[in-house]
């Protein structure tokens, strides 16, 4: 599906941005009069266009909020804070340092937070133990009655932040009865940015940890613990379970065997023989090369380097093959919605799969293109996804209540 731009990274991530309007994340006039000043693939041109749209919503947002006017402040939020992790999206030759990542990630959780502080039921944001530090979580709740509900932790995927959470999953669970607990982990949104901790193919320790604070909550029923994972998220909750047997359901959007398969999919037999032999610098400058010609490959490569902690692109790429369910996936017990999209760029053929593997632990729903819900996580079909997700997780929680 293309929409606005012929250059895919461009498309998909206009559509991203835009389908989350289902949850007031954007509005599509906004979207649209964004789109037509950046010519289609120059990345300083989306920056620029992205970051100005975003300042001008917190300007509306922020003079709401001042006169009194409290949803309309809390929908300029929400929306500001999509649109400024949109602009900072490319951004990934030295992210780290940039005062671009920076100053756009900063906003994007600053009107995020003044957004759900808004929302007229309880949020807090919450420090999850982890190790010798604590992960950065929001914990959102149906009502302040405290009766323990139905919980879905959100996990992040390869390049999201907890701050998208609530268009991708949170707004529609609380409509449902179901609280919804996130967190940035290793590698991912402030983690990263703040943090500097780097992803680690071991997720159970960190699903552990968000598991045993989900379990010292009252409002929080432990025997309904929803593991949601978004993008990658869904193969790093999925070998979480694979030692963590604490949730009652995982959701995998979209889902994920082995995450490596990408960039076998992507990179030519004889430059993945040289990564696999670590004979980086022949690799190395055939992936520059590529990444000079093509967005997917810049992005992904540049954004797998800063997450994984990698000194080079070969070197991220040789980590993605820990990165699989390959010899583990028997000891996955735990009943599994596996979703495919039918046109999915990225890790086509995945979901089958792993669908596959789980056996009758898994059911698995491919959502269509002539549905609209035909894109990686189903981009442009929230509605349609909450549907499928949340009809089978009702059903599921009540056949199987322990």
């Amino acid at each position: 599906m293309k929409f606005l731009f012929r250059n895919e990274s461009f498309s998909f991530e206009t559509l991203r941005t835009a389908g989350f309007a289902t949850y007031g994340g954007a509005d599509l006039g906004e979207v649209l009069a964004t789109a037509r000043l950046i010519p289609n693939g120059n990345e300083e041109a989306w920056l620029k266009s992205w970051s100005a749209t975003a300042d001008r919503v917190a300007k509306i947002a922020e003079t709401s909020l001042r006169q009194g006017h409290h949803v309309s402040a809390r929908e300029a939020f929400f929306r500001a804070s999509n649109y400024y992790r949109t602009a900072e999206f490319f951004r990934r030759r030295a992210p780290a340092n940039d005062p671009d990542v920076i100053r756009l990630s900063d906003r994007s959780r600053e009107t995020f937070v003044a957004a759900a502080k808004l929302l007229g039921s309880p949020f807090e944001i919450i420090r999850i133990p982890y190790e010798n530090t604590t992960l950065p979580g929001y914990l959102f709740m149906v009502d302040n009655s405290g009766a323990p509900r139905p919980t879905v932790i959100y996990n992040n995927g390869f390049d999201s932040t907890q701050e998208e959470s609530y268009f991708a999953i949170g707004a529609a669970a609380l409509r449902r009865g179901y609280n919804v607990l996130t967190f940035d982990g290793p590698g991912q949104g402030a983690a990263i940015r703040q943090q500097k901790l780097v992803f680690r193919p071991d997720w159970e320790a960190v699903i552990s940890p968000v598991i045993d604070y989900a379990n010292a909550r009252v409002e929080i029923d432990s025997k309904r613990l929803v593991l949601f994972g978004y993008s990658l998220g869904a193969y790093l909750v999925a070998r979480a379970a694979a030692f963590e047997h604490r949730s009652a359901a995982l959701v995998l959007d979209d889902g994920i065997f082995d995450f490596h398969a990408a960039f076998k999919k992507a990179l030519p037999a004889f430059l993945l023989k040289w990564i696999y032999a670590g004979h980086d610098h022949k690799a190395n400058p055939m992936m520059k090369f590529k990444m000079a010609i093509d967005t997917s490959a810049r992005w992904g490569l540049n954004n797998g380097v800063w997450t994984f902690g990698s000194r080079s692109a070969a070197e991220f790429v040789r980590q993605t093959r820990q990165y699989t369910l390959e010899g583990i996936v028997d000891s996955i017990a735990t009943p599994a919605l596996v979703l495919d999209a039918e046109n999915d760029q990225f890790l086509k053929g995945q979901p089958e799969k792993l669908h596959s593997a789980l056996n009758s632990r898994s059911h698995l729903v491919t959502l269509t293109n002539a549905e609209g819900a035909g894109e990686h996580c189903h981009m442009g079909a929230m509605s349609r996804l909450h549907q499928v997700i949340f009809d089978w997780l009702d059903d599921t929680l009540a056949a199987d209540p322990e």
